[in-house]
């Protein structure tokens, strides 16, 4: 079996031409039992392509053709670090999600220039449940090739390895017929032969069909702001780059068989599902790993001798303690904690806070431990209103901060 690890679509914003269930259905016709998505820079398709999948019985493989600064992702010079390359991220397991995505949110929020980039560092520190492949000719090693460095090709493909481990990192293999990738290729099996690291072979599948490599010529054209025979200097100069058959990837790589079996190896260690219908909320971190129900009672009945004096009425008691089962049987102790703890750094900071609005002023743990400031006994507000047993939902405190500073407790969060 072949499957195809090298995909964009319509998410490759102004550059990858699939549309995702036309793509699945087209892989679904040429008999594919597995295929991955790895849009350029960022994973905004993942979940439609997972969904698209898993309805056409085929095995979603969640990925991303990331892009590596050439120093760091904080570097960003205007002569140094214009360029950048491009690698290939599959996720095995959970962990590699959390990993990749981990890694695509930083190239946004500290690598953007020109492009979301990641870096060196961040892929050491965030390379488990993670399969690797050295991508298209914007890949270090394919440039290293083409600039007549063997040796820092070489250097670069053990540095992965080691970095992703033994059967985590692949050379990638691609002909669409262009002579640059060619001369590539036989660097790339020099480095195998030297070194043992596998080859798989892909096709940098941009368009469904060979005959909508016109389509993504446009998309080119509209991101350029060029027209149709304009030199745009990212032009594909081939028609190749479409969703091939395993007919016609075996043929392309009939001298390396095995590059075409790597593909379904790693298809079947890439068990990675997303969980839908469930509510996942942070993880507090609790003081010296205190329980975190435990931390959550203390909280709260600190904050009752603090709102009610010492001897507060039994019926408050009892309230409270209604409150905390139910809190806690629905799964919702961090939530409070979280809330409670950027309300707390707000008051901290002498960021004015609502008193409560909404639904979540009816509960007195809100109140014990500082979220709301209206007493829900005094004015006889309904807890069951913010969070119900009878009735599953996901409880919503509205917390109104000074428009003016309200960013400070964004940026907390």
């Amino acid at each position: 079996m072949f499957t195809h690890l090298h995909t964009h679509t319509e998410f490759s914003l102004l550059d990858g031409a699939c549309r995702i269930e036309q793509l699945i259905s087209r892989a679904k016709s040429l008999g594919m039992q597995s295929l991955a998505i790895t849009d350029h820079g960022n994973m905004y398709g993942a979940v439609d392509f997972y969904k698209a999948c898993k309805k056409e019985g085929i095995k979603p493989i969640i990925g991303c053709e990331v892009y590596v600064a050439a120093r760091t992702r904080f570097d960003k010079d205007k002569v140094l670090d214009k360029e950048y390359n491009h690698l290939i991220l599959l996720c095995k397991n959970e962990t590699g999600y959390k990993n990749l995505i981990n890694m695509v949110s930083k190239a946004f929020t500290e690598g953007f220039y020109f492009k979301p980039r990641i870096d060196h560092d961040l892929l050491e520190k965030y390379s488990e449940g993670l399969i690797c492949l050295s991508a298209c000719l914007a890949g270090e090693i394919p440039q290293a090739i083409l600039q007549k460095d063997y040796e820092k090709a070489k250097r670069t493909a053990l540095w992965y390895r080691d970095v992703f481990g033994e059967g985590n990192y692949y050379l990638e293999l691609q002909n669409h017929g262009l002579p640059e990738q060619l001369s590539v290729n036989e660097g790339v099996k020099r480095i195998a032969r030297e070194t043992g690291i596998p080859l798989v072979a892909t096709n940098d599948v941009h368009y469904i069909e060979q005959a909508d490599a016109k389509i993504q010529q446009v998309l080119i054209c509209i991101a350029t702001n060029h027209v149709i025979g304009d030199d745009t200097g990212l032009e594909f100069h081939s028609n190749e780059f479409y969703l091939k058959s395993e007919e016609e990837m075996r043929e392309l790589f009939s001298d390396v068989p095995d590059a075409i079996d790597n593909t379904q190896i790693i298809a079947e260690q890439c068990n990675f599902d997303f969980e839908f219908g469930t509510t996942k909320l942070p993880y507090y971190e609790t003081p010296d790993n205190m329980n975190h129900f435990e931390y959550f009672k203390m909280l709260c009945m600190q904050g009752m001798k603090k709102r009610y004096g010492e001897n507060p009425p039994k019926e408050y008691y009892d309230r409270l303690e209604y409150e905390l089962d139910t809190v806690e049987k629905m799964g919702y102790t961090d939530y409070y904690l979280i809330v409670a703890d950027f309300v707390s750094f707000a008051k901290s900071k002498d960021i004015p806070v609502g008193p409560g609005r909404g639904s979540g002023a009816g509960s007195i743990a809100a109140y014990c431990m500082g979220i709301t400031d209206l007493d829900p006994m005094k004015y006889n507000l309904l807890f069951e209103r913010f969070l119900n047993p009878e009735r599953v939902s996901m409880p919503d405190f509205d917390i109104d901060f000074c428009y003016e500073r309200r960013q400070e407790v964004i940026d907390y969060v």
